[in-house]
């Protein structure tokens, strides 16, 4: 009688390539769909996790584009201003729909109804990336005029960027009623008022999640025929969830909807590609040890287990990276500095 899984290979059985491994020797990369040449222009957008992947590129000299760096500030004002933070400076881009919307004005086909909150001090916070600047802006013309030359650079970002990583991290968000628009803190959080007439609290489905991502995915290889997208999904449980159930039921469906849409992506694309960061620090045979005591923050072995995989499977000639390219002494401040930036993390801060 035939059994179709005699003779498979080692890593499709759960005994042969986990059981059996060490845990911070899995690797549970079986191939990849192309490599990363160290001189190659890698971006990075996403949630908080996509912060340690950009930090990592940095931290060995890699080739990290910003093209929107803060050139007009002394070097130790950049990362306060979130410079640097990723490859430009739009905060967190927690959901796909972010992302699409984001690539739309950057490429004058969206016109944002709302572009601005303002807080108790009359300060002017962009409603899109309500952190990046922590004080606001002190008058409404200089938010535009910020505006309008970081999606100069998210333009030049998305046009000739060689590899573009973009980490999905939720599935909540808050948008609004008049015109669709999601911002990556609901508003009222960092500035604003939460008005149920304007604004409204949705949780994305799978086929929303997916609409978002193949119209960006589709859009993006218009402009730029030579990208190459790697896509992973945030191990970072969520802060806080709307939905009236635990934390950890949310983020349990928030991240299947992730991995799934994730999955769907590299079935449509041959030029996309899936890194397994998510199964690497929630896989069973770590045992939690890659979470920090709170069970939500990423640590430092974790982040190592993850770079080691992500380098030794996309990186041609590592070593090589690691010995010629010699990053810069800010370069270097930035990628051992500990804090990650999170918006999400606002929600938390009253209680």
């Amino acid at each position: 009688m035939r059994n179709p899984y005699r003779g498979l290979p080692d890593h499709q059985f759960w005994r042969r390539s986990i059981s059996r491994t060490e845990p911070h020797r899995l690797d549970p990369v079986v191939m990849t769909r192309f490599q990363i040449d160290p001189n190659s222009k890698v971006a990075t957008a996403g949630s908080c996790f996509a912060q340690n992947i950009s930090r990592k590129l940095r931290q060995i000299g890699f080739n990290y584009y910003v093209p929107e760096a803060g050139e007009h500030l002394e070097p130790e004002q950049r990362l306060p201003h979130n410079y640097g933070v990723f490859s430009a400076r739009f905060g967190n881009i927690y959901t796909t729909a972010q992302l699409r919307q984001l690539f739309d004005e950057a490429f004058g086909h969206r016109t944002p109804a709302e572009t601005y909150w303002k807080d108790a001090r009359g300060r002017f916070f962009d409603v899109f990336r309500q952190q990046v600047e922590p004080n606001g802006f002190a008058t409404l013309e200089e938010l535009k005029a910020d505006r309008e030359a970081h999606l100069a650079a998210v333009r030049t970002m998305f046009e000739t960027s060689d590899v573009f990583i973009f980490t999905l991290g939720l599935t909540e968000a808050w948008r609004s009623k008049a015109d669709g628009s999601v911002y990556s803190s609901a508003p009222g959080v960092v500035a604003g008022d939460c008005d149920p007439d304007k604004y409204e609290f949705v949780n994305f489905t799978v086929p929303e999640v997916w609409e978002e991502l193949e119209t960006f995915l589709k859009a993006l290889k218009e402009v730029n025929p030579g990208i190459k997208v790697l896509l992973t999904v945030s191990p970072v449980p969520l802060i806080a969830t709307f939905e009236n159930r635990n934390v950890l039921v949310s983020t349990t469906y928030s991240k299947s909807v992730l991995r799934v849409v994730a999955e769907m992506a590299i079935k449509a694309f041959d030029w996309v590609d899936y890194f397994p960061s998510f199964e690497i620090f929630n896989g069973s045979f770590s045992g939690g040890m890659y979470y920090e005591p709170d069970h939500r923050e990423v640590n430092h072995l974790g982040v190592a287990h993850a770079m080691r995989v992500f380098l030794s499977n996309y990186v041609d000639g590592e070593s090589e990276v690691i010995a010629t390219n010699r990053p810069s002494a800010e370069l270097i401040a930035r990628a051992n500095n500990p804090g990650v930036v999170c918006d999400e993390e606002a929600m938390d801060a009253y209680r």
